[in-house]
């Protein structure tokens, strides 16, 4: 009888008829005629409330409501939830759904009304946006439902507690391999860089075909075959490519909600998992004031599953990010010429010049790809007016320090170390296109 209790709520419509009530007796002191219809209504009322109670307990299993959410859930990537109601009730039913999110979106209003028909179903489907990598737990399912008389509402609570975890943005990492695979990258803004030279492996010898460069002509084959015959070649495999990332104290920066780990995180499992498409080899090193974790560069099977799974724990650490540690950690265990593409931030040109031998040295054994992002809130403010002195003060400080990015790219590039400077909303497909640039160009 507790548990019918509890899931028993008046609603407004009978404290409207309470009230309607009240003030009958009220005015039958004044009018001793009113007590009769004031006491009518009272019964009445009372009646079409236990009629109501009938019609929402008469059965035990009313409404049932199932959440479908993914295994896991995609940072910075709106995920669909979808809930699926069932009316076992012979009538139409006013229903009320509060789907108990994690604490974590913050969600204090969001509910779903509708009409439901007897022996209906309907489905809601709605979006979460994560801007955090964990544990999220959704609770249950609430579900009100009103009979057409709407005295009382019956709350149901369907479903179980369940944990989902919010892993880096595998979302994007699938839409851009499915664009890699199609070859529309370019359609995203992704360049085609023409080759220069012929740093590629060899594959085969086939028949000359109008279109085909005549520097490729193989002429030995051509004597033996009695015809033009060229030589074909496809892009050189099995490359080395690392994402470094910076967990430093300077990438907790945050922007639309995910901060600059975040950012690099979610680039870095793209470009890995494009680097694997395209026979490359795929390595993670995450590190600040020491080294956090390393996935040894390959393109196996589970490549990406070890990447992804690494990416989850990584958090920051407030600290100084530490050079000299990746440095020496770069120099004992990638052995190989490879491509590493370090994501981090330089606010000023004192800071990158103090990283810059440790920069340098990395490059003359590795191609380096240095990327930072641009502040767009600064970009925003140099780009409007300034009318006040307030103003004008804050936007020469804002042109100051975009003009120090400027010269942290001049000065790295300056030194052999190619640059990437982006906003964070075009992180990956900045870092895309350099891939593909530098591999266009015979770079690695």
């Amino acid at each position: 009888m507790l548990k019918i209790l509890r899931a028993t709520y008046v609603e407004s419509r009978y404290v409207q008829v309470l009230i309607l009530s009240m003030g009958l007796f009220i005015l039958a002191f004044i009018v001793p005629p009113l007590m009769f219809i004031a006491q009518g209504f009272m019964a009445l009322g009372a009646v079409t409330l236990l009629v109501d109670f009938i019609l929402l307990f008469n059965i035990r299993k009313g409404i049932t409501a199932t959440r479908f959410v993914p295994e896991k859930l995609s940072n910075g990537d709106d995920n669909p939830i979808r809930i699926f109601i069932e009316n076992y009730y012979i009538f139409s039913t006013s229903i009320q759904v509060i789907d108990e999110a994690p604490n974590q979106f913050q969600l204090r209003n969001t509910h779903f009304d509708f009409m439901l028909k007897g022996r209906d179903s309907q489905t809601i489907d709605y979006m979460l946006r994560p801007t955090k990598r964990g544990s999220y737990e959704f609770g249950v399912v609430n579900v009100y439902a009103k009979s057409p008389i709407g005295f009382l509402a019956r709350r149901f609570k369907c479903g179980t507690p369940v944990a989902i975890p919010v892993y880096p943005s595998y979302l994007q990492m699938r839409q851009y391999e499915l664009l890699a695979i199609s070859s529309k990258l370019t359609e995203y803004g992704i360049k085609k860089i023409r080759r220069i030279g012929h740093n590629m492996e060899f594959e085969q010898i086939k028949n000359y075909v109008q279109g085909d460069d005549i520097r490729t002509i193989n002429w030995k084959a051509t004597a033996r075959n009695q015809a033009l015959m060229v030589n074909n070649y496809q892009d050189e495999r099995s490359q080395q490519v690392y994402s470094l990332i910076d967990k430093g104290r300077v990438m907790k920066m945050p922007f639309e909600g995910l901060s600059l780990l975040d950012y690099a995180i979610n680039a870095a499992l793209v470009i890995s998992n494009i680097a694997i498409k395209k026979d490359d080899k795929a390595g993670l090193v995450t590190f600040q004031h020491k080294i956090g974790h390393m996935v040894k560069a390959s393109k196996q099977s589970g490549q990406m599953k070890t990447i992804l799974e690494t990416l989850y724990n990584e958090k920051t650490a407030y600290q100084e990010t530490d050079y000299s540690r990746l440095h020496m950690f770069v120099r004992r265990k990638i052995t190989q010429r490879s491509l590493l593409l370090c994501f981090t931030n330089f606010e000023s040109t004192f800071a990158m010049h103090r990283q810059l031998p440790y920069l340098k040295s990395m490059a003359k054994h590795h191609l380096v790809v240095v990327i930072i992002f641009q502040n767009t809130t600064l970009n925003e403010l140099v780009a409007s007016p300034a009318r006040e002195l307030k103003t004008i003060y804050k936007k020469a400080v804002a042109e100051q320090m975009a003009y120090d990015k400027e010269l942290i790219i001049k000065e790295l590039q300056k030194n052999g170390i190619q640059t990437i400077l982006t906003s964070p909303q075009n992180l990956t497909v900045n870092t895309i296109n350099k891939y593909l640039e530098l591999k266009s160009r015979g770079l690695i």
